[in-house]
């Protein structure tokens, strides 16, 4: 209901190329059909919206990047500058404000919602050093559904002991001490869905 909602809103003022229901679904439209301007959604089925963007990314597309989402949060903010967005709006803000960050977006300037309570100090975007592999998110999501460290392990046909080191480097990185406080963590976030 959200996204057709949107395609009414947008359809008078821009050329809408199509939608999608996930994150696969999005880096294969991306790639296809060459947009200009991208909405995307932290939270997305199957890859969620800061990995499809790092996809897209890495396939060389320039599109501008709009994370349209109701997380009010600074850390997702910086997240999603430091994956290449062009503009950060609040679910609750979509309407003229949307049409409008399009529009800025579009012609090469940066978006974020006035409604966003708190920016990430600019100190805390840059100085990221230890980032979450793209293996790691996939035993993440993993750890989330319930497997144990050897199904993961049989899942991403890797070792036991690689799978538990993967495990540990997150919660390391990410200042976690057990299972359950990662997954709330990662959920939060809108790392794993």
């Amino acid at each position: 209901m959200f996204a057709e909602g949107l395609q009414s809103l947008l359809r008078d003022e821009f050329e809408l190329l199509g939608t999608v229901a996930n994150g696969r679904e999005l880096v294969e439209a991306a790639l296809e059909s060459k947009p200009e301007v991208i909405l995307v959604d932290i939270s997305m089925p199957v890859l969620n919206g800061f990995d499809a963007v790092r996809e897209i990314r890495k396939s060389g597309s320039e599109a501008k990047i709009i994370f349209l989402t109701m997380h009010n949060d600074a850390t997702l903010l910086a997240e999603a500058l430091r994956c290449g967005a062009s503009g950060y709006i609040l679910k609750q803000a979509a309407g003229e404000e949307l049409v409008n960050a399009i529009r800025e977006v579009a012609q090469g300037n940066h978006y974020i919602s006035p409604l966003i309570t708190s920016l990430p100090p600019e100190s805390k975007t840059k100085q990221v050093k230890k980032t979450i592999t793209p293996r790691q998110r996939e035993v993440m999501e993993l750890i989330s559904q319930g497997l144990t460290m050897k199904e993961i392990a049989a899942e991403l046909k890797i070792s036991t002991r690689t799978a538990e080191t993967h495990k540990y480097e997150i919660m390391e990185t990410l200042g976690v001490e057990t299972t359950a406080e990662l997954i709330r963590y990662c959920m939060r976030l809108g790392l794993i869905s």
